[in-house]
Formats: structure tokens, C-alpha cells, sequence
């Protein structure tokens, strides 16, 4: 979330000092390409630079092109679609790592600044909303449920629209307070998850230093969380309270929810006897085949911070849909 308000912020910088800027925008990708759907970077005619559109000699080139597109006195937007095959018989991008990726060349206008100023002020302030890029100009909307993370369309070089949710995509819930989950919300604070930690013990010494979650909550039952934690395709959780007991009522609470990932945190006989008495009870085996149990990825881990890079590694799997 840093480096994506550093290059908001880099833009409305050049905007107020009336340096021309240019707005480049992984608008779509495909496969492999280095540069995913929403990264994006600002250049500027005074030679700053923030963020990525992938590296290598495509950003390279791109760079160079908006340079030159800021000393024009007029500069249009364009967009460039880039194939990284050497055999392409157009659109090479000089790089051979497979995919391909359309970006787009958007030169800001002084018009776009009070949007730029409330996407900036919807990052700080931890907010969500709906960017809007077309040939009519930039536009943000807090709050704009968009359907989807992101949305383009193109029917000529002068008839498109890209839309994309801004704000942390995903958010992450944390079942207990304890130095596993302290691990695992330092771990997964930079990689823009919204992190939700939630304790029934409010003076639990790991639960009062967790100072990476974004929200913290103090329940008087896991039960709660039938109602605190909402469902949805961006939703994930990870259940690690202190006990067998604990993680019962909560998993309970949780069992019947739409939720991208849900998970529990124990030793395999723990698990083990966890779905038997589940299984005993009739709950459904489409239930307990969504639950990731236990959960992390398979690496030996013992220390809470190996515990936390194999939980971080199998979210991210999940995320990026493997």
C-alpha cells in the first residue's frame, strides 16, 4: 500500500508544480508477463519515476516513449500492447519470458487533480473505492463497488475503459492473538492484505504488541464471529486461538460462510480428531473439504515465524489461484 500512495503521491506533487506527468498502466495481462493487471508507475518531465510496470527493457522503452510523449505540447493518451516472444510477428517487447501485457500512456491533466488528491486521501485514511481511467479523463469514487478487482474493455484506440478497485483488495482475519499470529500479520503487513486480528483475552501481552494488524478486536466469545466477519471472494481467515476448545466455537462460527480461504492452525492429531467429531456430527463433507486444516504449507516448520511463512506462502497460492 506505500508504494502505491509513493506514486500517487509523486503525481499529485507534479500536478501542483505544474511539472507534465505521465500515468503509465498495466491496463491488461496475460500468462507470464512481468507486469500484472494494475501495476502502474508515474514518469515526469523533471525525471522522477514511481512504481513498476513490470522492468526490464519493455519498461525501459516506455519510459522513453512518455519522456518524449511530455515534450510534446499536446500529448494523447495511447495504448500499447506488448508481446514478450521474440517470434511475435509484431508488438515484440524485447523480453522472452512469455505473456503479454497491454499498457497504457495516460498524460495527466490539471483536471485530474482533485481526483488524484481523494484517491491519496482514500489510501491514507485506509478506504476503498473505484478508479476510473478512459479517454474522457481519471476519475476515483470512494466506496464504488466495481464487481470486480479490475475491468477493462477496449472497441478502438479511441473507445476504451479501465476500472480498477484501489484500497487493500483482500482482507485477512487472524483467530487469536498469540505469537504465531503476531508472525503472521508482520509477515503479511506489506503484501497488502487488510489485516483483522481478533482476541478474547485483551491482556494477552503478543495481542497488545501486534502493531502490524490494521483493526484490532476484543470479543467475549469466537461465536462473535459469525457476524464480525464478513463473507465474500476477498475474505480469508486464519484460526490460531490457544486452545483445541477456542478454535472449535470459532471454526463453528465460520464453517458456514462464502470465504475465499479458511483455515486452522494445530497438530495433525488435533486436526485429525477435529474432523471426526465433526464428520460425526453431520456436518458436510463440502464443509470440511473448504477447510484448510491444518493449515500451511507442508515445510517442517516449528518456530512461530516458520509457522507464519508457510500460512503467508499457501494465502498468496490461494490468492493467485493455484
Amino acid at each position: 500500500m506505500k508504494r502505491a500512495l509513493a506514486a500517487w503521491q509523486l503525481l499529485s506533487e507534479s500536478l501542483r508544480r505544474g511539472v507534465p506527468a505521465m500515468l503509465l498502466y498495466v491496463v491488461q495481462s496475460t500468462g507470464s508477463s512481468p507486469g500484472r493487471q494494475g501495476f502502474r508507475m508515474i514518469v515526469n518531465a523533471a525525471g522522477a519515476m514511481q512504481g513498476s510496470i513490470g522492468g526490464g527493457i519493455m519498461e525501459h522503452k516506455l519510459v522513453q516513449l512518455a519522456h518524449e510523449r511530455l515534450a510534446q505540447p499536446a500529448p494523447q493518451s495511447s495504448l500499447h500492447r506488448q508481446i514478450h516472444n521474440k517470434t511475435a510477428s509484431k508488438d515484440q517487447s524485447g523480453m522472452i519470458c512469455s505473456g503479454e501485457q497491454t499498457i497504457l500512456l495516460y498524460p495527466v491533466r490539471p483536471a485530474d487533480e482533485a481526483a488524484v488528491q481523494r484517491i491519496i486521501n482514500a489510501l491514507e485514511l485506509e478506504q476503498a473505492g473505484g478508479l476510473t481511467l478512459s479517454p474522457a479523463g481519471l476519475a476515483f469514487e470512494l466506496d464504488q463497488d466495481l464487481g470486480q478487482d479490475y475491468i477493462f474493455s477496449q472497441a478502438s484506440e479511441e473507445d476504451w475503459l479501465y476500472q480498477e478497485k484501489l484500497g487493500y483488495k483482500n482482507q485477512l482475519h487472524i483467530i487469536g492473538g498469540g505469537h504465531c499470529a503476531l508472525a503472521l500479520s508482520r509477515l503479511m503487513r506489506p503484501l497488502d492484505f487488510h489485516i483483522r486480528l481478533y482476541e478474547d483475552r485483551p491482556e494477552l501481552n503478543t495481542f497488545l504488541a501486534n502493531n502490524y494488524a490494521h483493526k484490532k478486536a476484543v470479543v467475549d466469545s469466537y461465536s462473535d464471529l459469525a457476524t464480525l466477519v464478513p463473507e465474500g471472494e476477498n475474505q480469508y481467515v486464519v484460526v490460531m486461538t490457544f486452545g483445541y476448545r477456542t478454535d472449535d466455537v470459532a471454526l463453528r462460527a465460520l464453517l458456514n460462510k462464502n470465504l475465499k480461504f479458511l483455515g486452522v492452525l494445530g497438530s495433525q492429531k488435533k486436526i485429525e480428531k477435529m474432523l471426526s467429531d465433526y464428520r460425526t456430527e453431520g456436518i458436510s463433507p463440502e464443509q470440511l473439504e473448504r477447510l484448510h486444516a491444518p493449515v500451511g504449507l507442508p515445510i517442517k516448520s516449528q518456530t512461530p515465524e516458520e509457522i507464519a511463512i508457510s500460512i503467508a506462502a499457501q494465502l498468496i497460492a490461494v490468492k493467485n489461484g493455484l
